[in-house]
């Protein structure tokens, strides 16, 4: 019941925002011809209905042949009615408080038609044009995102310092990468000028936080050739994320759960053949003079409705004695649901947040809707003496853009305090 109610009451506040983004183009055209009027209102009322009408297709076939050119339908759709919600908030309070001032003449009438509260107001032609402006500034920076955004590849530079590193370790410089999501590409060309970013940082360890594909083994093959050349001193080590088990998948037209676990099995070779060593609850050893760090590989766990598909008591226990442990674990939920446990876990990496791909992120001031759902969601947190980092992505995946949390490429420095 809830849901049907959530599912109602969103429908209505988008038919509500459509009705007010429609007033408001009227009112900003209101003093030219009719002739005019008549073409602005009719060629705004054919972009919404063609751009619902392609949205609502590419939402329902998204799972069907290429997802790429559809995502982007749908972020052009997302753009116009995060404006349009805009100027849902600009204007209804004005009608809101037209609609009090008529109560209150219409129950406090005098006889001369005196009204108790003064004269009637109307819509404001300035109020509409600033709503519309207002409406502007996500719409400029959603597209904006979706043209350069997406790509736009920043290099994180983070130094860790730990008691217990081990001597031979001090200085020891690791890049992580997550959620690739390699089937929302539409060309090699991102990927390659990512992999040339990756290797000038000259890194020891290279790790892959999870979610190569969106949801098929197919997407990431046409990028297997780009994403080998990827270099690293000693290893370069992944897990499995969310969307690389295709569980949002109705794979029952396309074979059952068999073609779904042959789906899963490739994905795991295409791992193999871009030179990853992909940890299904496993751990390596990396040795340095005879000292040992220990990265331990946990498949995908997660709260929130997300499968559990890890075993960090199995991968734990493979570590052993090592004085230092990194884990790679691609839902951050994890961390305070069980990871926290392990006292003897120094760092854990993750991804799977994206930023949500849109917020503000500013050195002293980081906002995006995803903090309402996910405690850790960007960047570094500490409880005691561990630490969890949570990278939000080199891909994207929905939304084919970023605002704000643009993709990320993170090099870590390990020193000995």
């Amino acid at each position: 019941m809830s849901r049907l109610f959530s599912s109602f009451f969103f429908l209505a506040l988008l038919v509500v925002a459509e009705w007010y983004g429609s007033q408001a183009i009227r009112t900003l055209v209101q003093q030219y011809s009719q002739h005019t009027r008549r073409v602005v209102t009719t060629a705004y009322w054919l972009v919404t209905i063609g751009l619902w009408v392609a949205g609502v297709w590419a939402m329902s076939t998204r799972h069907m042949g290429s997802s790429a050119s559809k995502s982007y339908i749908g972020g052009l759709l997302l753009a116009f009615v995060v404006a349009k919600l805009i100027v849902l908030l600009f204007l209804l309070p004005e009608d809101l408080v037209r609609l009090g001032r008529w109560a209150t003449r219409l129950f406090t009438r005098s006889g001369d038609g005196a009204t108790a509260g003064g004269a009637p107001i109307t819509r404001s032609e300035f109020l509409s044009k600033m709503a519309l402006l207002a409406a502007g500034i996500p719409f400029v920076a959603l597209i904006y995102g979706m043209v350069r955004g997406a790509t736009d590849y920043r290099v994180k530079r983070v130094t860790l310092r730990f008691p217990n590193l081990p001597a031979s370790f001090d200085g020891f410089k690791m890049v992580q990468i997550s959620d690739l999501h390699t089937g929302s590409f539409q060309s090699k060309e991102p990927l390659r000028r990512a992999v040339n970013l990756i290797n000038q940082q000259g890194a020891d360890l290279v790790v892959m936080t999870g979610d190569l594909v969106n949801n098929f083994a197919h997407e990431v093959e046409e990028h297997i050739d780009t994403l080998a050349g990827i270099t690293s001193g000693v290893a370069k080590l992944s897990v499995l994320g969310n969307h690389d088990y295709s569980d949002y998948v109705d794979w029952g037209p396309l074979g059952g759960a068999e073609a779904k676990a042959a789906n899963l099995a490739r994905i795991k070779e295409n791992h193999a053949k871009i030179g990853w060593r992909l940890l299904l609850d496993e751990t390596h050893h990396i040795e340095r003079n005879g000292e040992k760090i220990a990265i331990l590989g946990v498949q995908n766990w997660g709260q929130r409705g997300f499968a559990k598909y890890g075993n960090l008591a199995k991968t734990h226990a493979a570590s052993g004695e090592v004085p230092f442990k990194i884990l790679l674990s691609h839902d951050p939920s994890h961390w305070e649901a069980q990871v926290l446990e392990y006292n003897d876990i120094d760092l854990t990496l993750s991804g799977h947040t994206h930023g949500m791909q849109f917020g503000v992120n500013l050195p002293h001031l980081k906002w995006s809707p995803v903090q309402y759902v996910y405690r850790q969601w960007a960047g570094l947190y500490e409880r005691g003496k561990q630490l969890l980092y949570v990278n939000t992505g080199l891909g994207f995946i929905g939304y084919p853009g970023r605002v704000g949390f643009l993709p990320e490429i993170t090099v870590f420095e390990l020193r000995r305090a």
